[in-house]
């Protein structure tokens, strides 16, 4: 052989010897990446709620962007007890990319008084381990603790007085004690909740509910007080009222070619995706702006203030009743019936433009144009109380001012679908519709809210 040759093979043989060790550091490399990884486990447990009732509840989102998850263990802790409330564990799947699943979202539930536990503090513990060969192959480990309280027993509710009887369209109360003020609590009443709130006379324990019983409801199907506390511990005592049947007036309203000629340009501002001929948008609006509005109307009362604002009765303006509280009307349009609704609300007209004063004291909630209403005002008098102005020509508040009796809101009007300048005058309560006529009267206040509430102190 040649030097030239031998020079030649050294050198190839150099080259090969170089090319294995890079693809064996390579190999080693990549093997250590893939087997080794040491990416830790993400434990979260923010739905986890701080309190643990009798039926206790752990949320828990784990997650792995290595190899994936291979076990995961939950325990309780209290003292000298430590229970294992939750264990599970994940078969290899592949040896090469991901072994696991990358992510457990799951919902744990125990019974904790049959787990040992007591109310009082307790430790949340929840261990993730993944696929990596880490810690000489135990797979790199997370551990999360969350110290919460467990508590087992319900809130204690009294009923100090409640409602003899109510109306469709009427509004009563309960009075009651509660031994948990930071439990969520209220009346039920055919499955509408109704909050409750402080009585506001210096006692800490006791509060009241206003609830109303819809126009259209044909008997009291349900009705309690009911208190869950941070735990989710529920306590429900149920109470009964007289159901005393309304009757509500039946009118027709004939729809000329006047008054939509008058009234549809006035929607079609304010809700251009209207379409077809002039009956076509008042039918429209008299049924699906209509429903719209009212859910409107009934958000602006879901956060009440937790005060009580107003004192004695509400205020009616004076003026003459051009249509009552849950009239039901047949609209006519060419002497055919073409349309059905419930006018929720009472009609008053006096002189035009005429000043329109807040009906007791409150906050104004809402000041602007709203579909069939036009120009409205609402006032918030607190504890679910509400007051409604609408079909305003002026409007002389804004959101956020305190009124009174004296305040002037606006000046009647005809705007919304009003015929003529009237005030369309509505109270609610907790977004339910009732009459005005139980609000206006003094007598009705005192015997259904004032003298209960004084009543409950003894």
């Amino acid at each position: 052989m040649t030097l030239r040759s031998k020079s030649r093979h050294s050198k190839s043989r150099r080259f090969f010897t170089t090319f294995l060790l890079i693809l064996i550091i390579g190999l080693g490399a990549g093997g250590f990446i893939l087997f080794f990884e040491g990416k830790q486990p993400v434990v979260n447990l923010d739905q986890t709620k701080s309190f643990i009732g009798k039926k206790g509840e752990i949320l828990y989102n784990i997650s792995d962007d290595g190899n994936g998850l291979r076990s995961i263990e939950v325990w309780g802790i209290q003292g000298p007890v430590k229970k294992e409330l939750f264990s599970t564990f994940f078969p290899r799947v592949s040896y090469t990319g991901q072994a696991g699943p990358p992510s457990d979202l799951r919902k744990i539930t125990f019974d904790a008084l049959k787990e040992g536990f007591k109310d009082g503090p307790m430790t949340i513990l929840v261990q993730a381990t993944d696929f990596s060969m880490q810690n000489w192959f135990k797979g790199n480990r997370t551990t999360l603790e969350k110290n919460v309280i467990v508590d087992t027993v319900p809130p204690r509710i009294q009923i100090l007085h409640s409602e003899k009887y109510i109306s469709p369209g009427g509004t009563g109360i309960a009075v009651y004690k509660l031994s948990d003020k930071d439990s969520i609590h209220g009346v039920n009443i055919n499955g509408v909740f109704n909050p409750g709130f402080l009585v506001g006379d210096g006692r800490d324990d006791t509060y009241i509910s206003y609830f109303a019983l819809p126009y259209y409801a044909d008997t009291i199907e349900s009705l309690n007080v009911s208190a869950v506390d941070k735990a989710g511990n529920n306590a429900l005592v149920t109470f009964t009222t007289i159901y005393k049947k309304s009757h509500f007036k039946k009118d027709t309203i004939n729809v000329s070619d006047g008054f939509l000629n008058s009234k549809i340009p006035e929607f079609q501002q304010y809700y251009p995706e209207m379409k077809g001929e002039f009956l076509d948008k008042y039918l429209y609006a008299n049924n699906t702006i209509r429903k719209e509005n009212n859910a409107k109307i009934s958000d602006l009362c879901r956060k009440p203030s937790p005060e009580r604002l107003w004192s004695g009765k509400f205020n009616r303006m004076s003026g003459s009743s051009r249509a009552g509280f849950a009239d039901h009307r047949t609209y006519y349009y060419n002497k055919k019936a073409i349309d059905k609704q419930v006018h929720l609300g009472m009609d008053i007209a006096s002189t035009r433009r005429a000043d329109v004063r807040a009906a007791n004291s409150g906050i104004v909630i809402y000041a602007e144009y709203l579909g069939i209403y036009g120009n409205m005002v609402m006032l918030d008098h607190g504890q679910g109380v509400f007051s409604l102005y609408s079909h305003l020509s002026q409007i002389n508040v804004k959101p956020g001012d305190n009124v009174n009796k004296k305040s002037v809101l606006g000046l009647t009007g005809t705007t919304g679908m009003a015929g003529g300048d009237h005030l369309h005058f509505s109270m609610l309560i907790n977004g339910i519709f009732v009459t005005p006529k139980e609000w206006w009267d003094q007598h009705w206040v005192e015997v259904t809210i004032d003298e209960p509430l004084i009543d409950s102190k003894f």
